[in-house]
């Protein structure tokens, strides 16, 4: 996140005193089969990480927000976790980073 802010805006990241600050916490992550096949075994598990996020703009109080922020990979049942989890891992923050950009960067 701070990467897109320094990057696709004019903005400086700063140590204090901040105009924006964000605030956050994984608050779930877990994986789970997905799609059942014939013989009842699964055919895709979905790795799902959930993030709790504290916007305050200092500048447009009214633009602030308290928001879980969720997104999902899907790998094949055939494919162990732990040899696919940094990949999906990297798809979902990516896909994070954009959901929480646009929402605190939405009223620009």
């Amino acid at each position: 996140l701070r990467d897109r802010f320094v990057s696709q805006t004019n903005l400086e990241l700063v140590t204090s005193g901040g105009d924006l600050i964000f605030e956050g916490a994984i608050t779930n992550y877990f994986s789970r089969p997905l799609a059942i096949q014939g013989n009842e075994q699964a055919a895709l598990n979905r790795l799902t990480i959930t993030v709790q996020v504290k916007y305050s703009n200092r500048k447009s109080p009214d633009d602030d927000f308290d928001n879980a922020f969720t997104r999902y990979a899907d790998f094949s049942a055939n494919q162990n976790l732990a040899s696919v989890e940094l990949d999906l891992i990297d798809q979902i923050c990516d896909q994070l980073v954009n959901d929480i950009f646009n929402k605190s960067v939405v009223n620009w």
